[in-house]
């Protein structure tokens, strides 16, 4: 290689890696606030002398439940507060039976993890519609609209411009508003998008995609599945959609119950922790 060559090399190189920075500072500032707005609750809830404490404390549950601390906070700071004179934060709660999914036994390891089930479902859909692109979204209890929680196949920029979305401007926000799926057959036309969105899934060489909302027993949409083609796409087939319908489905009475289940266990387990050591220093693992 030339020198101009390594030169021009080297450079494209530091552009990458100043990109991806940018990407990691913004990834850290969509999460920073919530864990601070959750740590402050704790603090304050259980005397506690820092904020270190309480951040120790948020960790010790995340991890013994297997939940992600930013899922652990967004249900902390929405939660109606624990009531003064109960022991339990959630007393009344009643505990169903973990839903059965025909589309995988992840769920079956006995770990409650949320992440299995939710590449299972993108697995899945991508094996449904035929193609190897694709993210899940999950309602943002803190802020409202869908933030990515899995993806394959997608570009960093992707999945950095669209890391949480808003009621409108996407398919995925049409799917989610009207709970129904959404084909977009020709990206490069469809009027359901903003310019900017276009143009970031047009670069991420998505031409047509398909959108599947995650829906409980009572219809509500707790989440999406969408499905990315290099092709501009005919539509999907009648068992196309109903197998879709059934994978949406499961998954979202799942995402239901284990919000239920584990999450709150995890958050009891953090009253737990707060209630017995009231005003004490703690240190995260």
């Amino acid at each position: 290689m030339s020198t101009a060559g390594r030169a021009a090399a080297d450079d494209d190189g530091e552009l990458e890696r100043l990109r991806a920075e940018v990407r990691d500072l913004r990834a850290r500032a969509r999460v920073r606030p919530l864990i601070s707005q959750a740590q402050g609750i704790v603090q304050e809830r259980y005397a506690l002398p820092d904020g270190e404490s309480a951040f120790a404390l948020m960790q010790r549950a995340s991890q013994l439940y297997n939940v992600k601390l930013r899922t652990l906070a967004g249900v902390l700071v929405t939660a109606p507060r624990p009531a003064g004179s109960e022991t339990l934060w959630f007393p009344r709660r009643v505990r169903g039976p973990e839903p059965d999914l025909t589309f995988t036994r992840a769920h079956r390891s006995g770990s409650g993890s949320r992440g299995a089930v939710l590449k299972a479902v993108l697995r899945s859909t991508l094996a449904v519609v035929g193609t190897d692109m694709g993210n899940v979204q999950l309602t943002d209890r803190a802020r409202g609209g869908l933030t990515i929680e899995q993806h394959t196949g997608l570009t960093a920029d992707f999945v950095d411009f669209f890391a949480h979305v808003g009621d409108d401007g996407t398919a995925c926000a049409r799917a989610a508003r009207d709970v129904a799926q959404v084909t977009v057959r020709d990206v490069e036309s469809d009027p359901v998008f903003t310019e900017p969105a276009r143009r970031a899934i047009l670069a991420a060489g998505s031409r047509a995609c398909h959108s599947v909302p995650l829906t409980t027993a009572s219809g509500l949409c707790v989440g999406m599945v969408s499905a990315h083609l290099d092709q501009p796409l005919d539509g999907l087939t009648t068992a196309q959609t109903k197998a879709l319908d059934t994978v949406g489905g499961q998954a979202g009475r799942w995402l239901a119950w284990h919000d239920r289940t584990v999450v709150l266990d995890a958050l009891e387990h953090l009253h737990t922790l707060g209630r017995d050591g009231r005003g004490s220093s703690f240190r995260r693992s």
